[in-house]
């Protein structure tokens, strides 16, 4: 007897099938935390998922950035370098700034230096979106020859070096700077509390604003979107400094985790940045993703690169894992968005 497939079930199981591929990132991030708690007593614990988020909230601020720059469907591939160089400039300012014209050196405090490092991250992202929008250099070429420019100007700076001991000193007044890295809000560490205070303001900026409806718009046909009257170029460079001032930020707080800064800091983030981006769900062409979907895929990358080194997995096998996920993130996504008419999407949410 052949079994018949009623269109009420067919339409179930398409249901299921779609929900299930809409949400990826949450189900895999569920499926990390049963795994690894499974095979780590130490894994399941509220201090060590605070640790883990604290790791992420770097990775989660690039990612917030780069989404903003792929919904504009563009890339940026200096966000890693752009890390790396901020950290040194901050770095620098915390060790003193010399003026040896009047044989003084200065000791800018804390806001100055975070300030002054966010100012030089948008002015990266500045230069990338004016190649970009105005000069209308290819995003990933005008992208990767900053990020070169970028990493060399840190290694210039530091000539290879690393500054360390950026505490400062109270007799300077210039302490506080181990603030953004250790600290704890209530409880929670306080780089995660400004990957939230960046998630939210991302996803007020995209859902509830005509910002976010013109980069939805322009990223999904920018020619429609330019016809009724987006400014597209505006949209499109303020899109690389807002990317910029992430890296400066998830800069900030990297080096004064680490209590240090170096030149190489931030190596191959950028490509961990699009990762979260792709497994969050969002389409590489623009148009279409959110902020929710890419903190998740931030936290699937983090939680599942932590869980291997708790388990004991070889630096190396990390690599191939979470190279697995980012390429079954990229087929799901050419899945999810295969066939479908490149559109604006002004009224996804976030």
């Amino acid at each position: 007897m052949t079994k018949t497939i009623t269109p009420s079930r067919a339409g179930g199981r398409f249901e299921i099938g779609r929900l299930l591929l809409e949400g990826r990132a949450f189900f895999a991030l569920i499926v990390i935390i049963a795994v690894f708690s499974l095979l780590s007593p130490y894994y399941f614990s509220v201090n060590n998922f605070l640790t883990m988020a604290s790791h992420v909230a770097i990775f989660g601020i690039l990612a917030v950035g780069m989404l903003l720059v792929i919904l504009n469907g563009g890339i940026d591939l200096s966000v890693g370098s752009t890390l790396g160089l901020c950290g040194v400039i901050a770095g620098f300012l915390m060790q003193g700034v010399t003026i040896t014209q009047f044989g003084v050196t200065l000791y800018p405090p804390v806001w100055v230096v975070v300030i002054l490092t966010c100012v030089l991250g948008g002015l990266v992202g500045l230069i990338n979106g004016v190649l970009v929008a105005r000069f209308k250099v290819p995003a990933f070429v005008a992208t990767l020859g900053v990020m070169y420019v970028a990493r060399g100007a840190a290694l210039l700076i530091t000539n290879g070096l690393t500054y360390n001991n950026l505490g400062g000193r109270p007799e300077l007044g210039n302490t506080g700077f181990n603030w953004l890295g250790f600290n704890h809000l209530f409880g929670i560490p306080i780089g995660v509390v400004v990957l939230v205070v960046v998630a939210l303001a991302g996803n007020l900026a995209l859902s509830r604003t005509a910002y976010g409806r013109w980069l939805y718009g322009s990223g999904g046909n920018e020619r429609a979107a330019e016809l009724s009257g987006v400014p597209v170029r505006t949209v499109k460079v303020s899109v690389y400094v807002l990317s910029g001032i992430c890296a400066a930020v998830a800069g900030l707080i990297l080096s004064s985790q680490l209590t240090s800064a170096g030149p190489t800091a931030g190596t191959s983030y950028e490509l961990t940045a699009i990762a979260a981006v792709v497994i969050g769900g969002a389409a590489l062409t623009g148009g279409r993703g959110n902020v929710r979907g890419t903190l998740l895929g931030a936290f699937v990358i983090g939680f599942l690169s932590d869980g291997l080194v708790i388990i004991g997995i070889s630096s190396y096998w990390q690599t191939v894992f979470t190279g697995a996920v980012i390429v079954l993130a990229v087929l799901l996504n050419a899945i999810q968005y295969g066939g479908r008419a490149k559109r604006p999407a002004a009224a996804q949410p976030s």
